[in-house]
């Protein structure tokens, strides 16, 4: 990833502002070199097709979902956004197949943008709060 001016606050608001209202959809506020990286599973996305597929896959493939932004925080050249994803779960993710069962987990995306554009985002889902929402946590297991 190459370096770049990072984004006073102002220019980092803006352009995840515009990211966030074309449904995290345009990939012009996107790097050529953007990752976007999945913490928990260490799958990373790559390319501006690349994570658009990733993101197009996860709200209407696996799932039927939008995401739900309780708290945004803004910094030089980061957002960090905490958010409920909500809707249903539509296709095989994490080893399950689809349940149709309604879910509303919590998930946190910090974002690092550089140059007016996003060059990462890191994914932190809350995968047992899914498993335990669709039936699929092991017998005995909670989710703490």
């Amino acid at each position: 990833m190459a370096m770049g001016r990072t984004m006073s606050v102002e220019e980092a608001r803006e352009v995840f502002t515009r990211y966030a209202e074309s449904g995290h959809s345009d990939v012009s506020m996107m790097a050529p070199d953007v990752v976007f990286r999945v913490m928990a599973t260490g799958q990373e996305f790559r390319t501006p097709a690349g994570v658009l597929g990733m993101l197009n896959w996860f709200y209407h493939g696996a799932f039927e979902a939008r995401a739900d932004t309780k708290n945004m925080l803004v910094g030089e050249g980061v957002v960090a956004i905490e958010a409920d994803f909500i809707g249903r779960h539509t296709g095989e993710f994490a080893g399950v197949p689809a349940t149709g069962k309604e879910i509303n987990v919590p998930f946190t995306v910090w974002y690092a943008l550089r140059d007016g554009q996003i060059v990462e985002g890191r994914i932190y889902w809350e995968t047992p709060a899914f498993l335990a929402q669709v039936g699929a946590l092991p017998s005995g297991d909670e989710v703490t």
